[in-house]
């Protein structure tokens, strides 16, 4: 059944109204009709199943028949600080990460970064919002604003538990910090094309952020958090 995303205020007690580009999707990509179902997600976790009531060049009218919390979210919240690379990779990250089940995606500039000034964020948002709705996601991960470094690891400092991925990193793997999963939120960090500065990983270090390594092979950076997030969803029993 088809999904798309409606804003809270665009769901009453009994109906909704779908409004902008959706509209012409389900009028003339999807052809469909009145009569037909449709599945709403509002952003907030619930999916509504809907049955089309009337068709214009601007809105959709929807009688709601069903309410039920959605089964695709996971339990866990993961939230990934990507340092930024090149910008096709940045948007594979965001699109993959985004059908694996991440929380929220938080853009990092650290010292080693191609991007310094990324501006990217209405298409980033984008992507999130077609990737979800792809998947079958009943939320659409926020992509934030680009912050420095310092700021990042400040706020990760603050999670149940943070985890920054290192490629110099030998001892300590991944298994080793999160054990059987006994938790409900979790930050990544992951570097950019040029890996990590020392100071970098110093500075995580002194603000209890756990450094691991993802084993004796290096990754790309758009490879390394979608390895990550299925080993940690697989640990949590989401998979």
């Amino acid at each position: 059944m088809p999904r798309f995303f409606v804003a809270k205020n665009q769901i009453a007690k009994d109906g909704a109204v779908i409004v902008g580009t959706d509209v012409k999707h389900i009028s003339n990509v999807l052809r469909m009709t009145c009569g037909e179902q449709i599945t709403l997600c509002d952003g907030e976790g619930f999916d509504y199943t809907a049955v089309i009531e009337n068709i214009s060049k601007t809105q959709i009218n929807v009688k709601l028949t069903d309410k039920q919390k959605s089964l695709a979210e996971p339990d866990i919240n993961i939230v990934l600080y990507q340092a930024v690379p090149k910008n096709a990779k940045m948007e594979y990250i965001i699109q993959k990460c985004t059908e694996l089940g991440v929380a929220e995606i938080v853009p990092v500039i650290s010292k080693r970064c191609i991007a310094r000034s990324p501006e990217k964020y209405t298409r980033w948002q984008k992507i999130a919002q077609e990737a979800a709705k792809q998947s079958g996601r009943a939320i659409i991960p926020q992509v934030a604003q680009a912050i420095h470094f310092s700021e990042a690891v400040l706020q990760m400092s603050k999670a149940e538990t943070a985890i920054m991925f290192y490629e110099q990193e030998q001892k300590t793997g991944l298994k080793d910090v999160i054990g059987n999963g006994e938790f409900s939120q979790i930050a990544i960090l992951i570097g950019p094309e040029g890996g990590f500065e020392p100071a970098e990983v110093l500075f995580a270090q002194q603000n209890n952020i756990h450094i691991v390594t993802l084993g004796k092979r290096i990754l790309r950076t758009e490879t390394a958090a979608a390895a990550v997030i299925p080993i940690i969803m697989y640990i949590k029993g989401q998979i």
